[in-house]
């Protein structure tokens, strides 16, 4: 059974209306961004996308793969199964290939390269050759690879997308994604591992064997609070970019696919996360950790748990405000005990006028063990009190 809960939040009526016409129309974005193919922006404390032009279009994402890699790794990481400084040998096979191939670290056959270095290689530099060792030294081949990128996909809810090369390599369209999936994948690449997200991402140049790689970021130093993520470019891709900016606590994460050179996804990427800050502003809701609401266990100690957001809350609203504010709680219940704290239990849904809905996870706030016999008795007399 699908639970709704509508909220009512202290300090305010819901929904909020400040006056203005029902229905009014939310700012329009800069005109260089209609002009690319692809562009998505949406706002990762409120989940609600603020622009989306064919952010469900399938596209090759070219160098934007290595996205998929790096999280892939950070994951790997994060369960004791690669370490930053485990050491790589580059095949001859590999160096013969990837050597000089497109962006490139130039690693020899024999070299030892450590998954630190790797991974710092293809976040800044976008090494092609990196990506290739990295996949190879862990999994043993591509193809072992590319199955474990197309399990955490499936993880991540991206189901309009595939990875069949580890580096984004053109491949007659075996790898594709939608913007819509990397936003997902951005997402939990930044919530998930944020202090590998911060040492890999978000810097404009690579020292390796003496040269200085650079990285193609548009954003990075000239935007305030954009902290990477990653460029794209081949002939059948076309320029594209994923990044993201933070400004007091606020993050954003854009998406252009296809633009037409390096100047247009530049300008776009750019006037795209600045129209998201400028005219959009976050209207404070819940803080991280604070209670939101509950939902109803059966089978348990207690009657239901609460539920929390891990990260502040709040809803993305038009600078010139006026626009009515709606939140409901929605969550397969009941929930069934024993429950453990912090595991993921439901979703805040968050409507601004007649905007899409932003979704925030919500979290149990404590452990709901199963019932013993008293807490069976104390439950059924509960429920016999009108």
């Amino acid at each position: 059974m699908l639970a709704l809960l509508v909220l009512a939040v202290p300090g305010a009526a819901w929904p909020v209306d400040a006056g203005l016409p029902s229905g009014r129309l939310s700012p329009v974005p800069p005109e260089q961004v209609g002009a690319v193919p692809v562009s998505l922006l949406a706002d990762m404390g409120s989940g609600q996308v603020l622009h989306a032009h064919n952010a469900d279009l399938h596209f090759a994402p070219a160098s934007m793969t290595k996205v998929m890699t790096a999280y892939l790794a950070f994951e790997l990481i994060a369960r004791g199964k690669l370490l930053p400084e485990q050491h790589l040998i580059v095949s001859p096979e590999t160096a013969a290939e990837w050597n000089g191939k497109g962006t490139s670290m130039y690693l020899r056959a024999g070299e030892s390269v450590s998954v630190d270095m790797l991974l710092h290689g293809l976040a800044t530099a976008s090494a092609n050759d990196a990506a290739i060792v990295l996949a190879e030294g862990f999994a043993g081949d591509v193809p072992s690879w590319t199955g474990l990128m197309n399990a955490e996909a499936r993880r991540l809810g991206m189901n309009d997308s595939h990875f069949n090369t580890p580096n984004g390599w053109p491949d007659n369209g075996k790898t594709y994604v939608t913007a819509t999936d990397l936003v997902k994948l951005s997402k939990a690449l930044i919530t998930r591992h944020p202090a590998l997200y911060h040492r890999y991402f978000g810097r404009k140049r690579f020292e390796w064997h003496g040269a200085v790689l650079q990285s193609h970021d548009p954003t990075v130093g000239i935007v305030r609070g954009a902290d990477g993520i990653k460029t794209g470019y081949t002939r059948e891709a076309g320029y594209n970019f994923l990044g993201s900016a933070e400004r007091r606590g606020r993050r954003l994460v854009m998406v252009i696919g296809g633009a037409e050179s390096g100047a247009q996804r530049a300008k776009a990427s750019r006037e795209l996360l600045e129209w998201g800050y400028s005219a959009w502003k976050a209207r404070p809701l819940f803080a991280a950790r604070a209670p939101i609401g509950e939902a109803r266990v059966q089978g348990g100690q207690a009657g239901a748990v609460p539920l929390v957001a891990d990260s502040p809350v709040y809803a993305a609203i038009p600078q010139a405000g006026g626009e009515a504010i709606s939140l409901r709680i929605v969550y397969d219940g009941p929930l069934v005990a024993p429950i453990a704290v912090g595991a993921e239990v439901g979703q805040l849904e968050i409507r601004v006028g007649d905007g899409e809905a932003g979704h925030v996870p919500l979290y149990a706030g404590r452990a709901v063990r199963e019932a013993g016999p008293l807490d069976r008795l104390r439950n059924g007399l509960m429920n016999l009190i009108p």
